[in-house]
């Protein structure tokens, strides 16, 4: 009241016009606030956000989604998924679509050739704000609070609270539910080569070892024609350096009846190496074991080989983050969180190579993604692992 006071002493108020002009002020005020709503609203619609030559391959993406057609007949548009509601995050997000204005001008994918080389780049942006909010977009739909996880399919009843116990968000596993994922073979190189500047600086006293990668070994200190194939992720011994090189203890088991294969652990398929004539005739074994459930004969091996130091790293949980990686932007997208211990570790060899043709894997990539499901598989619990290790006094 004090301050209306103040207002009306104001010599330019004490007349109707002064109020005329502060209606007016406030009507303008309302008008623009109005406007400015309107305008945010009208162009974060669908019809808006596709209007633009650029954006029909994303456009028919989404139309084959189950977020644009389904059963209950709930529909998804872009700003369900792309903007925040909170206002300061819906303004941030507005603001930010500036680039977008700006890229449709200059017409940075305005092609299909363009779209696909800049698709993995415009993905890692949504996801890497999607993982930073918490998937905001997702989770004004989708809540662990309301589901009934009793309810929902095997996989997806077994993922999700898995999920809430380690913290994950939407985004984590669900990254190709709207639009087609983007080829993540430059992404997936970059991931090897990370592994490998790391195993650069591995310490040469460092035990043990393991293969970041497949490679040849020779059974002799000096290079030269290889005696078999160690393959990634294989644990090593080392014994001893020399000239770039070190000779390691490799062990495992083989089957009886296979002496060309050193496998990680009894009766399970996950290959350490492939052994050449030579190699296989210098493979020691320890002891013997029976398989419960096939009944075939395996025995407790070892083979000391040589191979360079440049691809072998002392800490295996940077191989599994690696791989875990692989499997996230290569089998999340379509199957959501994929737990490794849903399969045995034989059973992983034939699931892998069964998806392989519907992914951008190279065979190399391939092979360790295998191998970090095979290692981590429902029958591959640490006690049997170290069962199937044995221990120095029974060699």
């Amino acid at each position: 009241m004090a301050f209306l006071r103040k207002i009306s002493q104001l010599r330019w108020l004490r007349g109707w016009r002064g109020w005329a002009l502060i209606l007016l002020g406030m009507l303008l005020a309302m008008l623009a606030i109005a406007g400015s709503v309107t305008v945010l609203h009208k162009t974060s619609d669908s019809a808006f956000c596709v209007s633009c030559h650029s954006m029909e391959k994303p456009l028919a993406e989404y139309m084959g989604s189950i977020h644009f057609q389904n059963h209950a007949g709930i529909r998804a548009d872009c700003a369900d998924c792309h903007i925040p509601s909170q206002p300061v995050a819906y303004m941030a997000t507005k603001i930010g679509a500036v680039k977008d204005i700006f890229g449709e001008i200059t017409g940075k994918i305005d092609s299909e050739e363009k779209y696909n080389a800049h698709k993995l780049s415009m993905a890692e942006s949504v996801w890497k704000s999607m993982k930073a909010n918490d998937s905001a977009t997702c989770r004004s739909c989708h809540s662990f609070e309301a589901m009934d996880i009793l309810a929902q399919r095997p996989d997806a009843g077994k993922a999700h609270p898995t999920a809430i116990k380690e913290g994950q968000t939407c985004i984590d596993c669900h990254r190709g539910v709207a639009h087609i994922l983007p080829d993540m073979q430059a992404s997936n190189q970059a991931g090897a080569a990370h592994l490998a500047a790391i195993a650069a600086s591995t310490p040469q006293d460092a035990s043990p070892l393991y293969s970041i990668a497949t490679q040849p070994f020779t059974l002799q200190p000096t290079a030269g024609a290889s005696a078999g194939t160690l393959f990634p992720s294989t644990e090593l011994i080392p014994l001893k350096h020399e000239n770039g090189r070190v000779q390691s203890r490799l062990d495992g088991w083989q089957q009886e009846e296979v002496p060309s294969i050193i496998y990680a652990a009894a009766g399970k398929r996950i290959i350490s190496a492939v052994l050449g004539e030579q190699a296989a005739s210098a493979v020691e074994r320890h002891q013997s074991a029976i398989d419960s459930q096939t009944g075939t004969s395996w025995h407790k091996v070892s083979l000391t080989i040589w191979l360079p130091t440049s691809q072998l790293i002392q800490d295996r949980q940077k191989i599994w983050q690696y791989a875990s990686g692989l499997m996230t932007s290569s089998c999340t997208g379509c199957h959501g969180l994929i737990p490794t211990d849903r399969f045995t570790a034989n059973q992983w060899i034939g699931v892998m190579k069964g998806m392989a043709s519907r992914t951008s894997l190279d065979a190399e990539q391939l092979r360790l993604l295998t191998q970090f499901a095979q290692y981590h598989a429902g029958d591959m619990s640490a006690a049997s692992l170290a069962t199937s290790k044995g221990t120095d006094d029974e060699k």
